[in-house]
């Protein structure tokens, strides 16, 4: 009994640090952006957790956006390596083909954009080809 106890407890202690550090994505210094998608990079690659982002993908979602948009080089890389993992939670359903479908225009702007720095272009360039072929229904 206790230790299921324990393992819910780090379950929720976890979950309320991804909380955190999606909250954080918000903040409007670059430096605290860039430790939350690297801390939510780790969360992501490490961990499945489909259920938690189920409930909160439209609001990482909009702060992925957000960091693609509004930031430069390492932060706009970072946003599409965690854009990719958020797609791999997802899986091939619909929740991750409408994270797809929302922002994929912003990942082909980014990608296409020359004065973007390359690490964001190439980040853009993997979270596009990833998220297509897990979350694309439509084959074009």
């Amino acid at each position: 009994g206790s230790e299921a106890a324990g393992e819910q407890g780090q379950e929720e202690e976890v979950e309320d640090r991804l909380k955190e550090h999606m909250d954080n994505l918000l903040d409007k210094s670059a430096k605290a952006r860039q430790a939350a998608l690297q801390s939510l990079r780790l969360a992501l690659s490490s961990k499945t957790l489909s259920e938690f982002l189920l409930e909160r993908r439209l609001t990482l979602t909009d702060s992925l956006e957000k960091c693609l948009k509004k930031g430069k080089g390492e932060e706009q890389a970072l946003a599409g390596t965690v854009l990719t993992l958020l797609c791999l939670q997802m899986g091939s359903g619909p929740e991750g083909e409408e994270v797809f479908r929302s922002l994929k225009p912003l990942l082909v702007s980014v990608l296409t954009d020359s004065t973007a720095s390359p690490s964001a272009r190439q980040s853009c360039a993997t979270a596009l080809g990833m998220c297509c072929y897990i979350a694309a229904a439509d084959l074009e």
